[in-house]
């Protein structure tokens, strides 16, 4: 099964409702024409409505940064899957290192939070990847990586993985400049997929698609997108602004 390349813009915490239709709109209009590539942008929640304005009747797909686990119920700043379907949302984020790291979801949150994006039928975009001090401490990011795999996809059917899809960002290279060399990023992909290969078999395996996330931009996305198991990227800051994010959709061209 041939994997559709999949280019993934995260705006964080940027972006008023109207600098998002505008942006959202402009990404539409350069992605048209563009065959055999997946895009997505995730803008924050207050502008979700705007962006998915902007993209109706375009292929370009609405993406939300966070869920809670929960349905519904006194969780006072949060938004559930369900009202982020409502809304138009194909897909969620699950896991961002910057989830992680500041507002403390661990393994066993983030596994939730999978599991509620599926039973919304939505699709969840699971996030691992390593910090600097775990990378230069030696083999054990590599354990660290796939033990995030494993927790994340804990109690998620076969059936449904083929509904999610894993970024593996490093998160020494997220926002820093620093990017992972093409062979480094290969490697950490090549053990994602072998992590779902011993979860759910080859099939399975061959068929997810994994993103690269770290500071991806015009000048480096055709080396990394030439592995053979990067299937596409979770971008941040070059998703910004539609000239800088364009061209990692078209990165064929």
């Amino acid at each position: 099964m041939a994997r559709i390349p999949f280019i993934a813009g995260n705006w964080k915490m940027y972006k008023t409702a109207a600098e998002a239709r505008d942006l959202a709109r402009a990404v539409a209009e350069g992605a048209a024409g563009v065959a055999g590539v997946e895009v997505l942008l995730c803008p924050p929640f207050t502008a979700l409505a705007a962006a998915a304005d902007a993209v109706r009747g375009s292929a370009v797909k609405l993406g939300a940064q966070n869920c809670h686990f929960e349905k519904e119920g006194a969780f006072t700043g949060e938004v559930s899957a369900a009202m982020l379907a409502d809304l138009g949302v194909h897909y969620v984020l699950c896991g961002h290192s910057e989830r992680r790291q500041f507002f403390g979801d661990d393994d066993a949150t983030v596994n939730k939070k999978v599991r509620a994006v599926l039973a919304a039928g939505l699709k969840p975009i699971l996030c691992v990847g390593e910090k600097l001090a775990e990378r230069e401490a030696g083999e054990g990011w590599k354990d660290l990586v796939r033990r995030q795999v494993e927790a994340g996809l804990a109690g998620v059917a076969a059936a449904d993985v083929a509904r999610v899809t894993v970024a593996y960002e490093p998160v020494w290279a997220i926002g820093t400049g620093k990017t992972a060399t093409p062979a480094q990023a290969a490697e950490a992909h090549a053990i994602v997929r072998a992590a779902i290969q011993k979860l759910y078999g080859g099939e399975a395996a061959a068929a997810i698609r994994i993103l690269y996330g770290g500071s991806v931009k015009p000048d480096n996305v055709k080396a990394l997108m030439a592995q053979e198991d990067i299937d596409g990227a979770l971008v941040g800051g070059a998703s910004l602004k539609a000239e800088t994010f364009l061209p990692l959709v078209r990165f064929r061209d």
